[in-house]
């Protein structure tokens, strides 16, 4: 299956801007692009190939954790929610990537301001987008998805808007064993730096005062910035440190 024209065509001027070649819908072996990068446009979107490894962005794939029925049951959640919901409580994700964690506080109903400065990562998640607009079963959850193409850290420090939640998704040091990260945490790791600016961003949250700040952090990693939390939600692997 091949793309359609206006696809093609916003894919086109992307990769012109990104200077990345493009290709439409072809077979391409590893060794074609083990050295670099590749935008790839298909009828499953745009999708970054690199080193044998693929990532785009799609929630198609996440519709059954967005049934309310397994919402309530997401650690995300259960962390990120106010006692009051009924007004779209405004939320600040301030470390998009792919925006997985995103779309889940926008169907639990925050209307999520989504910040990414990596503009490949941001192109990814942008085409993710338009994409679940033309989706019924996920359009009204998009529609309270906002992508700025900034960096976090510059936008919270100007506090020129407010939130009811920040999130910190700052991303893991990569593990000495590769095979234990997905291989599009590996390439998103290629692109995109393990944040080494805790505090920075930490402090940056607090300038715009919310009633919540949520950081998310391997189990048995130390706090971000060193601030010990109010409270923790812990699963297996992971927990969100709770700031209020």
């Amino acid at each position: 299956m091949t793309a359609t024209a206006a696809y093609m065509d916003r894919a086109g001027l992307l990769a012109d801007e990104l200077n990345i070649d493009l290709v439409a819908g072809e077979t391409i072996s590893d060794s074609e692009y083990a050295d670099c990068m590749i935008l790839r446009m298909d009828n499953e979107g745009l999708a970054l190939l690199r080193d044998g490894m693929t990532i785009r962005g799609d929630f198609s794939q996440m519709k059954k954790r967005l049934n309310p029925a397994n919402l309530n049951h997401e650690m995300l959640v259960k962390a990120a929610k106010l006692k009051d919901m009924s007004n779209n409580p405004v939320l600040v994700d301030a470390t998009a990537g792919l925006g997985e964690d995103s779309i889940l506080l926008a169907a639990a109903g925050f209307h999520v301001k989504m910040f990414e400065r990596d503009c490949i990562i941001a192109a990814l998640l942008q085409d993710a987008l338009d994409r679940a607009a033309e989706d019924a079963q996920l359009i009204s959850i998009v529609e309270r998805m906002e992508l700025v193409k900034e960096d976090s850290i510059a936008a919270m420090n100007r506090a020129d808007f407010t939130a009811d939640v920040v999130y910190l998704d700052p991303m893991f040091p990569a593990r000495s064993k590769s095979g234990l990260i997905k291989k599009k945490f590996q390439l998103l790791q290629q692109i995109e730096s393990p944040c080494e600016e805790g505090e920075i961003l930490v402090n940056a949250a607090r300038q715009l005062k919310p009633k919540k700040i949520v950081i998310k952090r391997p189990l048995k990693g130390e706090y971000l910035s060193a601030v010990k939390p109010n409270y923790s939600i812990e699963g297996r692997a992971i927990r969100y440190d709770c700031l209020i």
